[in-house]
């Protein structure tokens, strides 16, 4: 008889005040596993990202996977009840998240002094776009001033190019996911260790520049500056996108150890194997021009389910390069159900990209697509808190909550 696992975070309650991206989609991932987000908006505005992207009928979509699975509390908390709803939630909170500018917290008598001295198990996530400290800790930071600053642009387009920052929200998403694992690791020792919560004092930039690969190392030893190579590689040869004869593109990965050879092979150019041209992993890099100009040409005469078959059967990595409409139509992410049906109060199912780790006792689930209706939740979660009808609709004619139609 099987047993019926609970979610892996189930029990876990999360206080999330941030908004836009980077903040949310910590707690967008904590849902997800199955703690109970408390997400809380303005009342009148909203989360910001309500207001970007692609709307249909007048609904924002990148809101309903931003809020997926989470309830949604509309507070004033520039008004000091607000405050006080937010230091009463706090008190029974695991984690809380806030993205607002060093020290506005503290304005609001929110900071950890406060919180941690009703909550001494609380762990606060504080997402901002420098950090908490340094002499840029004041300054307003977004995804795209840490794509710049991190060295990312600099090293992304074509050499004649400009510098290259990427069209969705990159640096947030990256500072999301470290933010989550932040969050498990601060709550593994909380709850391994009988010790208190902690701060996690968590940049947009640094994040970001960590995955950038091994940049700062060969600078420091070999005062290397990478630059702009396009869809190329600085590290190994083969590596770009190549266009096929229907116009389609295609990219390979094949610098590593042999692949390269089995890319000659496949192409019908046994010679350069034995060639010490390109023997070598630094004689490859060396005439990497060449070598492209090659595999570019042999590719451009050819469609792209040839291209893809001979390559696959000489066991070279190689994909197609997708549009969103091709992603829809591709059995592997059709058989694993990468992109999957989420239930929604408007559109009744919606689709969206599906959790990405698979753990095969505790899965991820996507509870419901974001709910459009600012304070959908709040009389539910303030009755929870403690609060009397009364309270919450003197409350909500005072404008210091709203409350869900």
């Amino acid at each position: 008889m099987s047993h019926q696992y609970k979610q892996a975070l189930e029990g876990i309650r999360v206080l999330d005040i941030s908004n836009l991206i980077a903040g949310p989609g910590i707690s967008t991932n904590l849902a997800d596993f199955g703690a109970d987000v408390i997400k809380i908006e303005h009342p009148r505005m909203g989360d910001y990202l309500r207001n970007w992207g692609a709307k249909k009928d007048g609904v924002p979509l990148a809101w309903k996977i931003q809020a997926r699975g989470k309830r949604l509390l509309a507070v004033d908390i520039n008004k000091l009840e607000g405050q006080q709803i937010v230091k009463t939630l706090a008190a029974k909170a695991d984690i809380m998240i806030e993205n607002f500018r060093p020290g506005k917290i503290e304005q609001w008598g929110l900071g950890y002094d406060v919180l941690s001295a009703q909550n001494k198990k609380l762990i606060l996530v504080r997402v901002t776009g420098w950090g908490q400290t340094g002499p840029y800790k004041e300054r307003p930071g977004f995804g795209t001033l840490a794509e710049s600053v991190s060295g990312f642009a600099h090293i992304t387009g074509q050499p004649d190019g400009p510098p290259t920052l990427p069209p969705f929200g990159l640096a947030d998403g990256v500072t999301a996911l470290v933010g989550t694992y932040a969050a498990m690791m601060a709550l593994y020792y909380r709850d391994t260790q009988d010790a208190p919560g902690q701060v996690i004092d968590l940049s947009i930039y640094e994040p970001f520049f960590s995955i950038l690969g091994p940049q700062a190392i060969e600078y420091d030893q070999l005062g290397i500056v990478q630059e702009r190579t396009g869809n190329r590689s600085p590290r190994g040869v083969p590596r770009n996108s190549y266009e096929t004869a229907d116009g389609r593109w295609v990219s390979i990965s094949a610098a590593a150890g042999n692949l390269a050879f089995r890319v000659f092979k496949a192409i019908g150019r046994e010679d350069m194997v034995d060639d010490p041209k390109y023997g070598s992993a630094a004689n490859r890099l060396a005439n990497g021009d060449e070598i492209d100009a090659i595999i570019a040409a042999w590719i451009k005469t050819r469609p792209l389910n040839e291209v893809l078959a001979t390559f696959e059967a000489h066991q070279v990595p190689i994909a197609p390069i997708y549009d969103i409409a091709q992603i829809m139509q591709d059995p592997q992410y059709q058989a694993r159900n990468t992109v999957c049906e989420v239930a929604d109060e408007d559109f009744g199912v919606v689709k969206m990209a599906n959790i990405p780790p698979r753990l095969s006792l505790t899965p991820g689930r996507i509870r419901h697509a974001g709910r459009t209706q600012i304070g959908h939740d709040t009389v539910q979660i303030l009755k929870e808190a403690g609060f009397s009808d009364k309270e919450i609709h003197d409350l909500d004619a005072r404008g210091i909550v709203k409350i869900g139609a």
